[in-house]
């Protein structure tokens, strides 16, 4: 049987549209390579796997499935990211785990911003 093969997820905007911030360039960057690399790690890996695995190749299996480890990482990792971002997102956060934590940490998401214009002043 045919396993599992993992693909390249589309993006939910286009690469540019996090610029000024990130360059539509990275973005495509991390996107068709680094990424992409990432995901054929992954299947390389995992067909590896089963021919190690059908063979008794122990050695072998122990190697593969730290390189699925890492590839896996790298595939999720960037999932995650492409997700968290947003063109729209930014400005404070309403009624979630982060907002918490910023009035908790700096008691306010106004102070949070004024520490973070002090520390720009500073450089």
């Amino acid at each position: 049987g045919r396993m599992a093969v993992y693909t390249l997820p589309d993006l939910d905007y286009d690469y540019g549209a996090l610029e000024p911030h990130i360059s539509g360039k990275i973005m495509e960057l991390h996107h068709d390579k680094h990424h992409n690399t990432y995901v054929q790690g992954v299947n390389t890996a995992l067909e590896k796997l089963a021919e190690a695995r059908e063979k008794g190749d122990f050695g072998t299996i122990n190697k593969l499935e730290k390189d699925l480890a890492f590839n896996l990482g790298g595939h999720i990792n960037h999932s995650v990211f492409w997700k968290n971002m947003s063109p729209h997102g930014g400005g404070r956060p309403e009624g979630n785990e982060l907002a918490a934590a910023i009035d908790e940490f700096f008691g306010s998401f106004e102070n949070k911003e004024k520490k973070k214009k002090k520390k720009k002043k500073k450089k």
